[in-house]
Order: structure tokens, then sequence, then C-alpha cells
């Protein structure tokens, strides 16, 4: 187990360098001179030049990805002199439009998304395991069409159009909530739980439908193994077969899902945080992209990659505990 947990990492960490490096290919190679970016179009050549030595982008291309890797442990300095800038490990860089430090405007930005992800995962997973159980129990009933129709129309819908239908209703029109802001919960708890009830609703509508079928699927395959006729044919209830025999395997493959979704909405729900306005990692992405702003953009895309790669390694982990066979084939 131990053995199987530190080649996990390891792999993580390569995973995590590869994408750093074609991250960087991406962003800085292949993207526009950030130097002329910086300078505007009334730039002379000569001061070009100097952006280029100060940023450090004059360098061979394995020089600045050295620069910029090492960066994450030692920190970077920019330029020289006088008006060097050093800027401490772990270093991302300073944004081309703002001039502030990726990190620092990353970190004030995460607390917004992962309340966001925390409540709609909950959310969704609540949702979708109930309801693809009592769908999968009740197979060929109104109860599971009833179900398979809502999932079917929550794949369907994108979040953008789920998102302005529940503003229209909700903050427009019923005037029940108001319009989302990101407020601290220590300000005002509950204009807190009213800003974000909105984007917790629009995401876990989307991920509860697919994670309703997925269970729903699961639970018949199981409920038709073998192993579960024999727990009938001791005269097991129906509730106790489902309780004790089904349920583990049925939900075994919904915790790999689950965390690479959470994993991922981490690093910023793009569409659902800038429909919002809500001040999250993904709108600090949007705005970015907008802006060309190469350093933030690499910043949130490493964020992303890094919570993408950390869950699949919490999720393997995982496995061995639910699944014995997985410790078995791991040694």
């Amino acid at each position: 187990m131990p053995l199987y947990i530190l080649r996990r990492l390891a792999a993580a960490v390569g995973v995590l360098f590869l994408v750093s490096l074609f991250t960087y290919v991406i962003f800085f190679v292949l993207s526009p001179d950030p130097a002329v970016l910086i300078c505007g179009k009334t730039c002379t050549p000569e001061r070009i030049d100097q952006i280029r030595a100060q940023l450090g982008v004059d360098q061979p291309f394995w020089v600045q990805f050295w620069e910029f890797f090492k960066g994450f442990f030692v920190g970077r300095t920019y330029g020289e002199g006088a008006s060097a800038v050093t800027c401490a490990a772990p270093c991302l860089g300073y944004s081309f439009q703002t001039n502030e430090s990726v990190l620092t405007m990353i970190t004030s930005r995460l607390p917004v998304s992962v309340t966001l992800a925390v409540g709609a995962g909950i959310l969704w997973l609540l949702m979708g395991v109930s309801g693809g159980l009592i769908s999968a129990v009740k197979q060929g009933t109104w109860w599971d069409k009833t179900a398979m129709g809502i999932a079917l129309t929550g794949m369907s819908l994108p979040n953008y159009f789920v998102a302005l239908l529940m503003q229209y209703v909700l903050v427009v029109q019923l005037q029940w909530l108001p319009f989302p802001t990101a407020v601290g919960f220590s300000e005002d708890p509950l204009r807190w739980f009213q800003s974000y009830l909105m984007p917790w609703l629009v995401l876990a509508f989307a991920y509860a439908a697919m994670y309703t079928r997925i269970v729903r699927t699961n639970v018949i395959d199981t409920l038709d193994e073998n192993f579960m006729r024999t727990a009938r044919a001791k005269g097991l209830s129906g509730g106790l077969v489902l309780r004790r025999h089904a349920l583990r395997p049925s939900l075994t493959p919904v915790v790999t899902l689950f965390g690479m979704d959470f994993a991922s909405l981490l690093g910023g729900a793009l569409i659902t945080e800038t429909v919002f306005g809500l001040n999250g990692v993904g709108k600090l992405a949007a705005d970015s992209i907008t802006k060309n702003d190469q350093p933030v953009i690499m910043g949130v895309t490493l964020l992303a990659a890094a919570f993408v790669v950390v869950g699949n390694v919490v999720v393997d982990i995982l496995y061995t505990v639910l699944d014995p066979r997985v410790r078995v084939t791991s040694k």
C-alpha cells in the first residue's frame, strides 16, 4: 500500500511537470510577443528589447522554461540592477495588465471557487445518488420515467441558459433571491447563502443529471449479479440487500467520477462564475483570456491541472479502501 501511494505520487509529479511544459509552450512560445503587448503600438524597438530583457523572454526556450519551472521552488528575479523585482516561491509571475502577482490574484479568488465547488458538489451528489437509486429500484414506473426525464433535461440544457432562466424567474420576476454577489460568510450569513444558492443549483442540476443516469445503470447491473440472487435466496429483505450488497459496488465508480468533476470545478467554473458575476478563478480566467494576459492564463491553467492530478491521486487511494481487489493488484 505505501509503495502504491508513492508510485501514484511520483506519477502525479511527472504529469504536473509535463503539464507545466506544454502550458509554457502554448502560452509563451505560440502566443504574441508579450513585450509588444506591454509596450503598445507606438513603442520603439529599443524599448521592446528592453522589456524582453526584463521579462527574460530574450533567452533561449529551455533557459526560459527552466527559470519559470525553478520559480516554483526558489522564486524568480525579473530584470537586473536597481529595477530588479524578486518574486518569492512559488512564483507564477506577474500580470501583464495589472503588474500584480499572479499567485496573489489566484489566492484572492480561490475562496469563491472553493465555496462554489463544495456547495454544488454536495447538492449534485445528494440529488444524483438519490435520484439514481430511486430510478433503479422503481425501474419502469413513473418514478423512473420522471427521474430519467429530469436527467435528460439537465444534460441537454447548457449552464448559461439555466443560469439566465433562473435569474429571470427567481430574481427579476419573483424577487425571491438577490442578484448573486461574493459576500463573505462572516459579513452576512443569510446574504452569503442567498448569493450562492443559484450558482450551486445551476451546477448541481447539470452534474446531478449525469450522476442519476450512471447510478441507475450501475445499480440495475448490480441487482442482476449472482451474489444478489444469493442474498435474496437467503431471505434478506429488499432494502437490506440494497444497502448491504448493492450500494458499495454500485457507487464505487461514482467516487472516481466525483473526484474528477470536483477537482475540475475547484479550478474555476468559468461560465457559471461569469454569468453570475462571481469573482472566482473561472471569472479571472475569462477576464485574462479577453485581455490576453498570458501569465494569469497560465497560472490558472496550472492550478486547474494541479487540482485534477491531486484529485486523481486521492481517488486512487480511496479506491484501495473501497475495493479490496485494487489493494491486491497494487502490491
